[in-house]
């Protein structure tokens, strides 16, 4: 029987954090993407924010959708029934618009441009939280069809 490795997390960092850092990460060099991310949260502090692992988490939790469309095919056509979001789904499309929004940017480093979405998500705006509101007016513009999401 295979034995469970032990995950080595550094103490200085979450779970979340960690996830992070694995998306961020390009080409298997997790030690580039771990330096970046810490010159984001040296960057966020640097802005005058005390606390930048309350940062990254408050913008993370405010760039999680609640609700999303899926495309379900009834009766020869397909519609865009809106469903609820998994939390693990949640977490994985918030990771992935903010990473987006960042590299959509260009001109300065990626910690700055991270530390600068991070900051705007926290406050409820940039790209990653606009991302995130057009999804929900995707899903309240098809409650008509979230009957079609019971089969």
């Amino acid at each position: 029987m295979a034995q469970k490795k032990a995950v080595f997390i550094p103490s200085n960092s979450t779970s979340l954090q960690e996830k992070f850092i694995c998306c961020l990460m390009h080409d298997g060099k997790k030690t580039v993407a771990r330096r970046v991310f810490n010159d984001t949260m040296e960057a966020i502090k640097a802005k005058g924010h005390k606390k930048p692992e309350e940062i990254f988490e408050k913008a993370l939790r405010n760039i999680m959708p609640q609700i999303e469309v899926r495309p379900r095919r009834v009766g020869g056509s397909i519609y865009q029934v809106p469903v609820e979001v998994k939390p693990h789904r949640q977490q994985t499309l918030a990771i992935r618009w903010v990473l987006q929004a960042t590299r959509g940017k260009k001109g300065s480093s990626m910690s700055h441009r991270l530390a600068a979405e991070l900051i705007a998500a926290s406050a409820e705006d940039g790209a990653a939280f606009k991302k995130r509101e057009d999804v929900h007016k995707m899903a309240k513009a098809n409650r008509a069809f979230a009957h079609f999401g019971r089969y």
